[in-house]
């Protein structure tokens, strides 16, 4: 009689289980904290997702998780965007690496993995995107793609 009692007891844990291994994702998309702006720069970065290109630098769009208009992927490892982030505190080192790309201006950060973080400077809405060290060859390649949907819709002007 006991060992009856255990099993019933092992059914609803067991129902639990195979219900959390079914709704589990096995994709590899990636996942991103979207940023948090103002509701000025809100408007600023979802015109610029309705402008984002289907594929950079011939890779398709896979948009990171959680859905977010404020964040953008291509490819796998992604290049991530992410616009309404805070100004970076490399923009005050006068030693900063800074280069233009299709009349957009941004901030260059190596990171410590080996990936490159780029924000844009002199725009109403800082957009940050990052290259995967897997995709540090192409340079700044993905950016000439991304720079028409940023001059549309990230208006010049000073963001602080």
């Amino acid at each position: 009689m006991n060992s009856f009692r255990h099993r019933l007891l092992c059914l609803p844990a067991l129902a639990l289980l195979i219900t959390a291994t079914g709704c589990s994702s096995s994709d590899d998309s990636a996942t991103v904290a979207a940023p948090s702006p103002d509701a000025a720069v809100t408007k600023l970065c979802r015109n610029l997702d309705r402008a984002l290109p289907r594929t950079v630098d011939g890779l398709s769009r896979e948009d990171p998780r959680p859905a977010s208009a404020l964040t953008a992927g291509w490819g796998s490892p992604a290049i991530i965007l992410r616009c309404g982030v805070p100004r970076p505190a490399a923009m005050d080192d006068p030693e900063a690496d800074g280069a233009e790309v299709d009349d957009v201006g941004w901030l260059l950060q190596k990171q410590g993995d080996g990936s490159f973080r780029f924000t844009t400077t002199l725009r109403l809405a800082y957009v940050e995107v990052t290259i995967p060290a897997e995709r540090s060859a192409q340079g700044a390649a993905p950016l000439v793609s991304l720079a028409p949907a940023i001059k549309k819709t990230i208006p010049e002007g000073v963001a602080d």
